[in-house]
């Protein structure tokens, strides 16, 4: 069975609007209008609406695949006593992170202060920003935030920030709870573990408006390395200065409760280092976890389903063994994506609308409107210019969760 969806179309027909909104076809199909379709999204009324209806290129969430994975999760970190700080960065949605706060997470992480602000407003506790807020504005979103809601922490990995979060926290009249972030073999962040992360951690605790929470110890290189084996070799070298760090300063009377930090592709290894895990990927998973190997198979890593897809419509096929669809560079379409229930096709970009899909099996052709789903490399960037995501079961169509900075929230 292949994942495209034939769309029965006519050369030549006549078109009619009605007052409900419907668009009819000659051929006696009906399709709902663009104004319909928001309508209808907006009373949540998904009564009859199926893929074929909606625009494309969009995004697709199997409600099944991802219930399934939340479950993987939720039930792994209660067997393991490791908790889950669920990272918004991957779905920005307040949908998705209810679901997991219901299955026992912790808290959220965000990669940005607009994140954290929409998960607030939201009524999301336990955020942590893993970004250490720099610059007057930032500094004064994180206190503001932070004498709204007292769960909130941020990270910082130098003294100078964190004399000038503390002032600013004085100043506003807030506590901010500081977790002091710790190389951990990723260039962009972090302070030398030992001695300059134990001087840092003391500056936070000494601080009048601070409060030292722990430490963050992100280790984004391990989350991608291939093969189980050598993901938990290079995971247990990363986190060494963290560890050490936390034991210079349990000699020194230094509380750290949290150790955070961990993937989608540690949640499994880290359990003795960290005491709460980031991981975001796996309620969605894309093409470039799936090849780093799990613990069962040093080719596919299994653990969890992919459940997000691009669905795109056929817009030219003039030759044999390749076509046309409607997303491109700005729908984030890379090479490296793969085609749902085709792996032998090759996925080809072709400009800011234009994507290619080429193949050798004159058996499986394409046609003009056929729908067809991709899997994204990074689910990242892809989220990230979409509105919404289309909650699906089977054929139909059963929510749509907005997507923030998409849908009016601020975006940074």
């Amino acid at each position: 069975m292949v994942a495209f969806i034939r769309m029965e179309y006519v050369l030549e027909c006549n078109i009619m609007i009605t007052r409900r909104g419907l668009l009819h076809f000659a051929a006696g199909t009906a399709v709902l209008s663009a104004t319909e379709l928001e309508r209808r999204i907006g009373q949540k009324d998904f009564r009859g609406l199926t893929r074929e209806e909606l625009p494309t290129p969009c995004m697709i969430l199997d409600q099944d695949l991802f219930e399934k994975n939340l479950k993987t999760m939720a039930q792994h970190n209660k067997a393991s006593g490791l908790s889950l700080r669920a990272h918004v960065k991957i779905h920005k949605s307040t949908e998705i992170s209810r679901r997991q706060l219901e299955l026992g997470a912790t808290g959220v992480c965000c990669a940005t202060i607009a994140e954290c602000e929409l998960m607030a407003s939201a009524g999301v506790k336990g955020i942590l920003f893993t970004c250490q807020p720099s610059g007057k504005q930032k500094i004064m979103r994180v206190v503001q935030l932070a004498k709204k809601e007292p769960t909130f922490h941020c990270v910082t990995d130098d003294v100078i920030i964190a004399g000038q979060l503390d002032e600013a926290a004085g100043a506003a009249g807030a506590k901010l709870n500081v977790c002091v972030d710790v190389f951990a073999g990723l260039t962009r962040q972090g302070c030398q573990p030992g001695a300059k992360a134990l001087e840092l951690a003391q500056k936070v605790a000494s601080s009048k408006n601070l409060r030292l929470a722990g430490l963050m110890a992100y280790s984004g290189d391990a989350s991608h390395t291939k093969i189980f084996t050598e993901r938990k070799k290079r995971s247990a070298a990363d986190l060494a200065g963290m560890l050490e760090t936390a034991e210079m300063c349990k000699k020194s009377g230094l509380p750290v409760a949290i150790k955070t930090g961990g993937s989608t592709g540690t949640y499994n290894i880290d359990s003795g280092s960290l005491t709460e895990i980031q991981a975001g990927s796996y309620i969605f998973m894309d093409t470039a976890y799936l090849k780093i190997g799990g613990q069962s198979s040093d080719k596919v890593y299994d653990d969890f389903k992919e459940a997000l897809t691009v669905m795109t419509t056929v817009v030219s096929k003039t030759r044999p063994g390749v076509c046309s669809i409607d997303a491109g560079n700005k729908a984030m379409l890379r090479t490296t994506d793969s085609v749902k229930d085709r792996p032998e096709v090759q996925v080809q970009n072709q400009g800011a609308e234009y994507g290619l899909l080429v193949w050798k099996d004159g058996d499986r052709d394409y046609r003009v409107g056929d729908r067809v789903e991709i899997y994204p490399t990074n689910l990242d960037t892809s989220t990230n210019v979409y509105d919404r995501y289309y909650v699906a079961r089977g054929e139909k169509i059963v929510d749509a969760w907005p997507i923030m900075g998409r849908a009016g929230a601020a975006h940074r």
